[in-house]
């Protein structure tokens, strides 16, 4: 039978706390809800990361009939995202479904850090600094300064220059999310968006509880500086419905 999950205690309890779900859940925020069934939970909420994200989870013959009662209640808009093998299952049951685009989600629970970040610290009214690094050197990052959602950013400057971003973006209550993370092209190579993603990922912790990001799996010299840091890689697959 299904039910709706009304309470983020009642999606921790559904999901064993999954760092995927309770951060497509969003503290269950307006906007935002969950459904479980059997031995299955799915969570979506509006335009978070950019989509309409219905995150799915557990035993693939529960989530399938889950799926469609969350996209039917919610809206085809939304985008069912999980682990790769269930979401490819859930896709062979869902008639409106295809599979999408693999990636990978890597969570992080605990680090060391330092007070003081080697120079790295939360930026004040540089949106539009950031805003240039970002047009010139990450141009497809998702999080940038003004979105609804993305709440602070830090960096690193050489000078008066900035030289490295990060940002806490679509972050839930007890999961922060690392976004938008760039270096100008004239600082690569000097280890610098490692300091700023190690700072930025222990102020997630400190603030959030655990932390979290989404890395192109073709973008293996990114995975290679998360994995440094700590964060554990998962293989994800999104899926959306077609007409």
């Amino acid at each position: 039978m299904t039910r709706e999950l009304r309470t983020p205690a009642e999606v921790r309890s559904a999901c064993g706390n999954d760092d995927l779900v309770m951060w497509a859940a969003q503290g269950l925020r307006a906007g935002a809800r969950a459904w479980a069934a059997g031995g299955a939970v799915v969570a979506g909420c509006p335009r978070i990361s950019r989509r309409d994200r219905l995150v799915v989870w557990g035993r693939p013959g529960d989530a399938a009939p889950l799926v469609r009662h969350a996209l039917a209640e919610l809206g085809p808009s939304y985008r069912p995202l999980g682990e790769a093998g269930l979401i490819r299952q859930v896709a062979g049951a869902v008639e409106e479904l295809r599979a999408g685009p693999c990636f990978s989600w890597m969570s992080l629970t605990g680090l060391r850090h330092d007070g003081g970040g080697d120079g790295v610290g939360w930026l004040e009214g540089a949106d539009a600094e950031i805003a240039a690094l970002l047009a010139a050197d990450a141009p497809d990052a998702y999080a940038v300064p003004g979105d609804a959602g993305v709440l602070r950013w830090a960096g690193l400057r050489d000078g008066d220059r900035l030289a490295a971003v990060a940002a806490d973006a679509w972050s839930a209550p007890d999961v922060g999310l690392l976004a938008g993370v760039a270096t100008g092209s004239a600082y690569r190579g000097r280890g610098l968006a490692e300091r700023v993603c190690r700072w930025v990922s222990g102020r997630l912790i400190d603030t959030y509880g655990r932390a979290a990001l989404m890395v192109d799996d073709d973008n293996p010299a990114a995975i290679r500086v998360y994995e440094r840091i700590g964060y554990r890689r998962r293989p994800v697959m999104t899926s959306r419905v077609t007409a």
